[in-house]
């Protein structure tokens, strides 16, 4: 019985979907009407957003645009990637170019208030720091006076790099590339002592790029704060809330612990709670113009932000640390649902 009542309002739910989607924003019905999202992502980051050897994009950034058209479009399959660099990225975005910029990036004031971007949440807290070959014998970042430094041009990186070692009366040389690929070859080849980036991409690249991970080393120094979150186009508050929520989703249903596995078993339990955010209750999905099981469709057809941070980041070596739940000691936490 149960099966039939979630298959009859999946099916209501399309039938009322094209109503819902006549009263979306410009960015949800230029995207209804072309048929997918298209989602800025790294042009390959380990672990946040990389094409694999047949071509399929995966990642905790990929996740976020798959939740996204999950509860737009009811598929997480409806969606297509643009590849961008760090100088790339917001000029896409504001273009038009894509929908929604997913892309490890850092959420600033000069970012959030002058480049006309919303970020819509946070999905990693990181910070940044340096890894050096493990035959320099160096053991802190206070040791790297006068050190040759990888970099890439138009990030925090750069600026924070150069922070650090004025605040420490110390001398760098940069080595400045734009692209990743070409950053990553330009350290593991010897042509800088030390590469910084923020710490979920030292440890991406040692594990997917190092000949012998081991013989490369983190340095223990954080030396910012980087919170990463996806980003939309200033304007159009109806796209801004359909991302922030499926954001949101993702993080409420790891805490209700509704997972891609058992939301089918757990749809069967009377807790208003889950029932509320699987649609069964309420009409919160058309508060966002969407269907009532919009955040079911992102759990099943995706995933919560648990399973993504274990399917993409736990392999590299990297801990939940401050990205685990708030109830679980971290940070992530999400609005209620009510």
């Amino acid at each position: 019985m149960i099966g039939k009542i979630i298959l009859w309002t999946g099916a209501l739910g399309l039938a009322l979907f094209g109503a819902q989607g006549a009263h979306a924003g410009p960015t949800a019905q230029a995207a209804l009407k072309k048929g997918f999202i298209q989602c800025g992502v790294n042009t390959g980051l380990a672990g946040f957003s990389h094409a694999d050897s047949n071509g399929a994009w995966r990642g905790i950034d990929v996740d976020l645009c798959r939740a996204v058209a999950a509860a737009l479009f009811g598929d997480a399959k409806k969606v297509r990637y643009t590849p961008l660099t760090a100088q790339q990225r917001f000029t896409a975005l504001q273009s038009g170019e894509v929908d929604i910029l997913s892309r490890n990036t850092t959420w600033t004031i000069t970012r959030d208030a002058s480049l006309g971007l919303n970020f819509v949440g946070i999905n990693f807290y990181d910070g940044q720091g340096f890894m050096v070959a493990k035959k320099r014998n160096v053991k802190n970042a206070t040791q790297l006076n006068g050190a040759t430094v990888c970099v890439q041009p138009g990030t925090t990186t750069e600026l924070n790099l150069a922070d650090y070692f004025r605040a420490n009366n110390m001398k760098f040389k940069a080595v400045v590339v734009e692209k990743l690929e070409e950053v990553l070859n330009a350290y593991f080849a010897g042509r800088c002592d030390v590469y910084t980036t923020d710490v979920s991409g030292l440890f991406a690249a040692r594990a997917s790029r190092a000949a012998s991970p081991a013989d490369h080393v983190i340095l223990p120094e954080i030396i910012s704060k980087e919170p990463f979150g996806p980003a939309v186009r200033h304007g159009d508050d109806h796209w801004f809330d359909v991302v922030k929520w499926s954001l949101f989703a993702t993080i409420e249903a790891e805490e209700l612990e509704l997972t891609s596995k058992n939301v089918d078993q757990r749809a069967k339990y009377a807790n208003p709670v889950v029932q509320r955010f699987l649609g069964a209750k309420g009409d919160f999905g058309k508060l966002l113009r969407l269907d009532n099981r919009w955040a079911y469709n992102i759990v099943k057809q995706v995933c919560n932000y648990g399973e993504s941070f274990e399917r993409h980041l736990t392999p590299l070596g990297l801990e939940r640390g401050i990205n685990k739940l708030w109830n679980r000691g971290g940070l992530m936490y999400a609005p209620p649902l009510r």
